[in-house]
């Protein structure tokens, strides 16, 4: 008789539109994954599409001010807000109002959660357009009040 409490008590939580499913971690890691991989792809190709018309690049630093500048503009319609860096080859990026997070609320253990899957393909984008333009670096993203993203690249 457990087992039918337990499939009664999933049935109805199935029929509860409120009801918020939240994945376990592999299944988070797996979907971010996918998506940064996604995000890397299209980055890729846009990277290529954007710079055609640009100058030939002289060192990472204009690469970097590249994806801030115009390719943030083309993919987000506007730039990132900051650019930071330790001139030892770490960048921090930041978009104050990242449109992917702005309609985002956070003050839930769920939500919070879930803000990986938010990003994935922002930092996917990000490394794919530098990887395209000889900059290889990994992309990590931090979340800590919305809708603001800060993308780090080392």
């Amino acid at each position: 008789s457990g087992g039918a409490a337990a499939a009664a008590a999933s049935a109805a939580a199935a029929d509860d539109d409120s009801a918020v499913v939240i994945p376990n971690a592999v299944q988070l890691a797996n979907a971010v994954a996918r998506l940064e991989a996604v995000g890397a792809s299209v980055g890729e190709r846009l990277a290529e599409r954007y710079a055609r018309e640009k100058q030939r690049f002289v060192s990472e630093l204009d690469v970097v001010k590249f994806v801030c500048k115009d390719f943030w503009l083309e993919v987000f319609k506007k730039k990132m807000d900051n650019l930071k860096t330790n001139n030892r080859g770490v960048y921090v990026l930041i978009d104050n109002r990242h449109r992917w997070l702005r309609r985002m609320s956070a003050h839930t253990d769920e939500a919070r959660a879930v803000l990986p899957l938010y990003t994935a393909f922002s930092c996917g984008l990000i490394r794919g357009a530098l990887d395209n333009l000889g900059v290889r670096c990994t992309v990590t993203a931090e979340v800590t009040e919305l809708p603001r993203a800060t993308f780090t690249l080392k």
